[in-house]
């Protein structure tokens, strides 16, 4: 079986694409599936940084065509391997532009574009998921709500919202993504530790939630990996 094209995406800050990336190439490796990490976030790679020593990692700017013909060159040698994407803010500007290079490879490739698009409350989530949407159209969506700013009734604007309906009418879900403490994530991003190092490392509260935040991002990750 080919292995899958993971972007998790969100084209702002803040919205916890990071973890959401980082708790995604812990689930695959815990697989045993081989992982390839794109940061593009090339101006705060916490993933490279958390990473680089455990699986292959590579930044590559996606603001720029050279970096989409990157990232699908990388999807090509590395067919083994899950391409994992991490993607940067203004990320929507590079996919609007440059988009089609990877959507136009897919074929090709033979593999299929997952995307994890993270959102918070705000409306202008979903504007900038319909515009992903839109430039990249032959991605399975799924929407990961995440749980850092609520429960999943607080994400009514999306819940009542017809860019939902789309998703979920194109064989997309609509997740809600645990919390992390922020003692934990703190620890994660300030030690620039990978989910693997931290367990290893934390003292024994901290790996307690860790291994309960772990257990629920299982429950997230698995219809959509399992048929990834």
């Amino acid at each position: 079986m080919s292995k899958a094209i993971y972007v998790v995406g969100g084209s702002k800050g803040g919205v916890g694409k990071s973890l959401v990336t980082m708790g995604l190439v812990h689930n695959l490796t815990q697989r045993g599936e081989e992982v390839f990490v794109i940061d593009a976030d090339t101006s705060n790679p916490d993933v490279f940084k958390s990473y680089e020593n455990e699986v292959v990692c590579e930044l590559v700017n996606l603001d720029e065509a050279d970096g989409w013909i990157r990232f699908v060159n990388i999807c090509d040698e590395y067919k083994g391997s899950n391409v994992v994407v991490n993607t940067a803010a203004r990320n929507n500007v590079g996919v609007a532009a440059y988009g089609r290079t990877l959507s136009q490879s897919l074929e090709e490739l033979e593999r299929e574009l997952v995307t994890l698009w993270v959102i918070n409350r705000q409306r202008d989530s979903l504007e900038l998921l319909q515009d992903y949407i839109d430039a990249i159209p032959n991605s399975t969506v799924h929407v990961l709500k995440n749980g850092y700013f609520g429960a999943d009734a607080k994400f009514e604007l999306y819940n009542s919202s017809d860019v939902k309906t789309s998703v979920e009418k194109q064989g997309g879900r609509s997740l809600l993504f645990p919390d992390m403490a922020d003692r934990v994530s703190d620890d994660l991003y300030s030690n620039r530790l990978s989910i693997a190092r931290a367990w290893q490392t934390m003292p024994i509260g901290n790996r307690a939630e860790l291994r309960r935040w772990l257990e629920e991002v299982s429950k997230v990750f698995a219809p959509v990996v399992d048929n990834g």
